[in-house]
């Protein structure tokens, strides 16, 4: 029986299948999963736990063995078998089908696996435990539905998330699920079952030297040269890897060169700004950065990204912090150091 990640509650409060066997790559997902079947194989009268797992000479026969025999403690135990790589062998898929032509009447078993490959879900041994049990399937989430699921997360925790709230919040995390699912517990510390807007996303990571980085690509944007060299000095001074501020740097220019390639094709700003993704309090920057500056000169400082990415990586000679400083001001419109070409 296939059950997707987000029906599985509903499935097990009308009862618990005989075995259950989880898959996939996304740890924070698979733990989650796990989690909810303890939980309930707990409530159903497993008190005892009983962790294997698989490595070379593994006992398959004593697997076996264990899944037959009561606890000594209670009427039920939770026997979890952990399958790092997801193949059993053939050892292990004998058991396996064996274990499914006769499991156990008391106890649960729980197999955790990493991803599957295709040929390992049209195997004997797994499909013989998807006829015994509960197969569960993690998949990634990818950036366009990460929204949707930290929206749908918030909510569940009471929060009251508005659509440029949640926005940000992907927009920083960038697919992390785990860092988005700590920051989501954050707000819920600091603001309780609340509306949350996008300056709240903003003050929780305000003590985050990740997060300032994202500081720095505004304040450059917004041309303030105090502000921008402040943020700089403090990243150095944090110990903050440059290749660090370089990405959020490099990332910000290439979407506005990306912008400004299709202005110079006749396309609407507005439209951009919506097509981009472009929150509203970040309008009025994107607007001025691609207002102040013209295609020849985004391309012009992607170029610099990818001198300043040489330094980093120690095939070009340089300071690569005094590169980063220039390049944030340049942003704004402001060159520091007037030898180099300006476009």
């Amino acid at each position: 029986m296939q059950i997707k990640p987000e029906q599985l509650a509903v499935q097990l409060k009308k009862g618990l299948a005989p075995l259950y066997f989880v898959s996939g790559d996304e740890p924070l997902l698979l733990q989650e999963a796990c989690d909810v079947i303890r939980a309930t194989a707990r409530q159903a009268g497993c008190t005892e736990r009983e962790v294997h797992h698989v490595e070379t000479g593994f006992d398959w026969q004593g697997f076996l063995q264990s899944g037959d025999a009561m606890s000594l403690f209670s009427d039920r135990k939770l026997i979890e078998l952990r399958l790092p790589s997801g193949k059993p062998g053939d050892a292990g898929s004998k058991a396996f089908q064996a274990y499914a032509e006769r499991p156990s009447e008391e106890n649960i078993l729980l197999i955790v696996s990493g991803k599957l490959e295709a040929s390992q879900r049209n195997s004997k041994w797994y499909k013989a435990l998807d006829k015994a049990g509960a197969i569960v399937q993690i998949w990634p989430i990818d950036v366009r539905q990460l929204p949707g699921w930290a929206m749908r997360r918030m909510k569940e925790k009471g929060l009251q998330p508005s659509q440029e709230a949640v926005a940000l919040l992907v927009e920083r995390v960038e697919g992390n699920l785990l860092a988005c699912a700590q920051e989501i517990e954050k707000l819920l510390l600091l603001h309780g079952a609340s509306p949350v807007g996008v300056d709240d996303i903003a003050a929780s990571v305000a003590d985050s030297s990740r997060f300032d980085i994202y500081k720095l690509v505004d304040g450059a944007l917004q041309g303030d040269v105090a502000r921008t060299s402040r943020i700089i000095n403090g990243l150095k001074g944090e110990g903050v890897e440059p290749v660090l501020v370089l990405w959020a740097l490099s990332r910000e220019i290439r979407a506005m060169a990306g912008m400004a390639f299709e202005l110079s094709q006749g396309a609407g700003l507005e439209q951009l700004l919506a097509k981009h993704r472009v929150w509203d309090k970040r309008k009025a920057l994107v607007r001025t950065g691609l207002k102040s500056h013209s295609l020849a000169r985004w391309q012009a400082m992607l170029r610099h990204c990818a001198e300043v990415d040489a330094m980093v990586k120690g095939n070009r000679a340089g300071n690569v912090w005094d590169e980063l400083l220039q390049l944030s001001l340049w942003l704004g419109g402001v060159r520091l150091f007037p030898h180099r070409k300006a476009v």
